[in-house]
């Protein structure tokens, strides 16, 4: 029992938030995956279901490997990805992959085990280390602008980068969070600012050269003017909306407690079900009930994050909690409030809950960073007990008796 008792260590409610999801996934993936078996034609639910419980499973091991790894390793280990992720990154743009017309430079396939990978997924969080890292060595010094331009932002400008042409709501995202740890992190504002202005003036740059240059990045400019359109003025095409309007259709229909479980019949009109709008697909099968009871499980998550970070004695575990865990629970909230029509369409999946490739993977593994830190916390208050023990007699008197 001791044994496994070791296996799973750091915050027990944070695991049990996580299996449960998890688990909870099963039912909308293998009800959703038959618009991709029947409808578009690609293998089965059954094929569906065992891919995505792979990588689940798979994600899982990841977590319990590296929560068992002591959290100031990630130091170094986000120092030696950084130029990883920047080979990746450029490799995957090189390919110029197209789908459906479009530029889709965001995967690429891992062989053997036939499962797309989305590098920037992977940038987002090494990125994200790499800053938490960056501020902890700074945290005695005042800075000057002109000393963070290199070791920090030029890191940060390359992996936005190559980010951007293929995935402008990951880049927004990741620009966001940056700013947001280096706030916490007593980043200058002024400084921010200006960073601010020069993403911004980027942006701006980037979007007139798309434009001058259609042929360099086929479609990705139209695609996001368009998303924005039709979130302003969703009447604005005809078949612009179809996707939001279908996810509203299936909330609608889902009432209090839903149709039942593998009952959505939203799923076989809803590109992207098991993925990008699966939460509108839990809403029509488990109602509000079931709606609400998923936002509670991540504000939840939320809590433990929040928990972790103030009761780690590191400034170093503080920013790497909040680096690689409020990423996560945005991202869930921006993909149930594009389901909600809150948020024009972005493309990002629910974690641990969204059937796909490697996104996943990258989730597990920012929970097993969480963990570790929660697990470091755990042995310094225990060898705090310790010590007042050996100084209290009577305790001493009682362990002998």
């Amino acid at each position: 029992m001791e044994q496994k008792a070791k296996l799973i260590q750091g915050d027990l409610v944070l695991w049990g938030i996580l299996a449960l999801l998890a688990l909870f996934s099963f039912f909308p993936v293998f009800s959703a995956s038959s618009n991709l078996s029947y409808v578009v034609g690609n293998g089965t639910p059954w094929q569906h279901l065992f891919k995505h419980m792979f990588i689940l499973v798979m994600g899982f091991i990841f977590m319990i490997g590296i929560h068992k790894i002591p959290f100031h390793y990630f130091k170094g280990i986000s120092i030696l990805l950084l130029p990883v992720v920047v080979v990746l990154l450029i490799y995957t743009v090189s390919q110029g992959t197209m789908i459906g017309g479009a530029n889709a430079s965001r995967w690429i396939r891992l062989p053997f085990v036939g499962i797309s990978f989305q590098t920037s997924t992977l940038a987002s969080l090494v990125l994200m280390m790499y800053v938490a890292h960056y501020l902890d060595k700074n945290k005695e010094k005042k800075l000057r602008f002109s000393q963070t331009l290199v070791p920090l932002w030029l890191p940060v400008g390359i992996i936005l980068a190559l980010v951007l042409p293929a995935n402008l709501s990951t880049a927004v995202i990741v620009f966001a969070m940056v700013s947001m740890l280096m706030f916490f992190g007593g980043y200058p504002i002024k400084y921010l600012l200006v960073i601010f202005g020069a993403g911004f003036l980027g942006l701006c740059l980037f979007v007139l050269a798309a434009k001058a240059f259609p042929d360099s990045m086929p479609n990705r400019v139209d695609t996001w003017m368009s998303r924005i359109d039709n979130f302003r003025e969703p009447t604005s095409g005809a078949d612009g909306n179809y996707q939001v309007e279908r996810a509203k259709i299936a909330i609608a229909t889902g009432g209090i407690t839903g149709l039942g479980v593998g009952k959505s019949v939203m799923k076989n009109f809803l590109p992207q079900s098991s993925s990008d709008f699966i939460y509108a697909i839990i809403v029509e099968e488990f109602g509000l009930v079931g709606g609400v009871t998923i936002i509670l499980l991540y504000l939840l998550i939320l809590f433990r994050i929040i928990v972790i970070a103030h009761r780690t004695t590191s400034v170093y575990g503080k920013l790497l909690v909040m680096a690689v865990g409020l990423p996560v629970i945005v991202q869930a909230f921006i993909n149930m409030g594009v389901a909600l029509n809150v948020f024009p369409v972005t493309g990002q999946t629910l974690p641990m809950v969204s059937s796909g490739g490697t996104a996943a993977w990258m989730t597990c593994i920012a929970f097993g960073i969480i963990l570790s830190i929660s697990v470091a916390q755990e042995k310094s208050s225990q060898e705090k007990e310790e010590e007042v023990n050996e100084d209290n007699p009577l305790a001493v008197l009682s362990e002998a008796i």
